[in-house]
């Protein structure tokens, strides 16, 4: 069992994040019980790691739940990895959670796409060198197949939390610039604009929205969080996966980026353009 189905962002409303990422695990763990199914590779997050602080090369065995999550999709996907985790018991259900970090790809709806929708408005946050770690979608979907392969009894794998990524990490803000300029046509780069400061300008103005949301009674998309995101690196080291998991990235960054890239150009650009 490959469990993927998640509520995602930040604009639901709260409860729904439990009922979907938490107790709709508990479901998939007990319709696999109930149906004999003995494996389950849940797709987690590496935001159930995320503590707002600077991620730098770190194992997964290395991050730890923060005492406070930054968001309640965090929040409730961490309470659906640790009850998949629990119920593993090594003999007749094996449980492992993988997560990509920063997906990307055709049909991406969650990352590019808003970038690219606001490029015009757009401006670099902070000194623009913070760097992610990345990861295309068919190597976070090789990662999840590899993963089902490692649980048996006794897998060095099982109850575990993992991270597939493209391997070396991205500067964050030349990643989104170049798919601004690759993708849209007579794009200005986003480092031949003004950039704005960070955390003395940008993540106060993410408190002015967050606040002003409250009192319409609607979700913003700048948040103190997604500056934050914005702001921070974010980057893994893959010793544990290419060890347990025998992951590897299997296309290459700059055949990735052309897929990408033709996908947003032939399918995206005609759809939506630039606002």
């Amino acid at each position: 069992m490959w469990h993927i189905a998640a509520l995602v962002g930040p604009y639901h409303d709260l409860e729904m994040y439990d009922k979907v990422n938490h107790h709709g695990t508990v479901n998939v763990i007990e319709a696999c019980k109930k149906f004999g199914i003995q494996k389950i590779v849940m797709s987690s997050s590496p935001s159930t790691r995320f503590d707002g602080k600077d991620i730098d090369g770190l194992k997964e065995s290395e991050l730890r739940y923060p005492k406070k999550f930054l968001q309640e999709y965090a929040a409730s996907k961490a309470r659906g990895e640790e009850a998949c985790m629990a119920a593993c018991d090594n003999s007749t259900l094996f449980t492992v959670a993988v997560a990509p970090h920063q997906v990307y790809g055709p049909r991406d709806y969650l990352f590019l796409h808003n970038f690219l929708l606001n490029a015009k408005r757009l401006r670099v946050f902070g000194n623009g060198k913070n760097l992610v770690s990345v990861c295309f979608v068919d190597n976070y979907c090789h990662g999840l197949i590899v993963a089902e392969k490692q649980l048996y009894k006794d897998s060095p794998a099982l109850r575990k939390f993992y991270i597939c990524t493209d391997g070396t990490p991205v500067n964050l803000w030349r990643f989104i610039d170049r798919a601004i300029c690759d993708i849209l046509p007579g794009a200005t780069s986003l480092f031949k604009k003004m950039s704005l400061p960070g955390w003395y300008f940008m993540y106060p103005i993410g408190y002015v929205c967050e606040g002003v949301g409250n009192l319409l009674g609607k979700k913003l998309k700048l948040t103190t969080f997604s500056v934050r995101m914005l702001l921070i690196n974010r980057h893994f080291d893959p010793t544990e996966s290419r060890r347990d998991l025998k992951y590897e990235p299997i296309v290459n960054p700059d055949e990735a980026w052309d897929i990408t890239k033709k996908w947003f150009k032939e399918v995206w650009l005609p759809k939506h353009g630039a606002k």
